[in-house]
């Protein structure tokens, strides 16, 4: 008994290391090249106007803090900080939606001094949402005299779709944008013991767009670091 329980804790944890499958494809189209230069931020911000979703705050703090590298260059404002400091003007209610609408928030001498406080080069506004698009398979667990366990097999797919507009807020244009399309698959095979092999599409699309992100925004020389 003891002997096979040290096997099933084996096996669970080699599982463990190992995770559902996933893909990522990472699309740009550029108006611009980078101009972050020293003393330069950028900001984060996540769209949530739509009634059907809105991007999830996660995912535009993974992408703030893979993003951030003073060493490199880059400086992110986090999200919330930022926000805070201009309220009202960019809670999702209010957030400017387009170029434009920017132009006419720094005609407010708050909003100018408080963005030039804060060294603002470039405004990354991120659109979209992670979601399960489909499940099979079924996992049942029981107890019995001899002891409880589960048996099935089960799966489910993830799709992530995020773009990014990047707003030069000095030039008061549109840089360039860039999308990260994810699709991963996750298992859940249950012999005794549930094992689940988890596809990190969401934390996979954030990495690829944040690696994206950096290259598009520092000079050509500073990115190729």
């Amino acid at each position: 008994m003891v002997k096979f329980l040290g096997t099933l804790f084996s096996i669970s944890m080699l599982a463990a290391l190992n995770s559902g499958c996933t893909t990522v494809v990472i699309d740009e189209y550029r108006r611009s090249t980078g101009e972050l230069a020293v003393g330069d931020s950028v900001v984060i911000l996540g769209r949530r106007h739509s009634s059907d979703y809105e991007t999830e705050p996660d995912l535009i703090d993974c992408v703030g803090k893979t993003l951030n590298n003073p060493k490199a260059g880059v400086v992110v404002i986090p999200e919330q900080q930022f926000v805070d400091a201009l309220y009202p003007w960019f809670e999702p209610r209010t957030a400017p939606m387009h170029i434009k609408s920017l132009s006419k928030l720094m005609d407010i001498p708050d909003v100018r001094d408080r963005m030039e406080k804060y060294g603002i080069k470039y405004i990354v506004w991120i659109d979209g949402s992670t979601e399960t698009t489909s499940s099979a398979g079924s996992i049942g667990c029981s107890i019995g005299t001899a002891g409880a366990g589960c048996f099935g097999f089960g799966t489910w797919d993830k799709e992530s779709d995020y773009e990014a507009s990047v707003w030069d807020f000095r030039d008061q244009e549109l840089s360039g944008k860039i999308s990260a399309d994810a699709q991963g698959t996750s298992y859940m095979p249950a012999i005794v013991v549930p094992i689940p092999l988890i596809a990190r599409v969401q934390n996979n699309a954030c990495k690829g767009m944040a690696a994206q992100l950096q290259e598009f925004l520092l000079p050509p020389q500073s990115a190729s670091r």
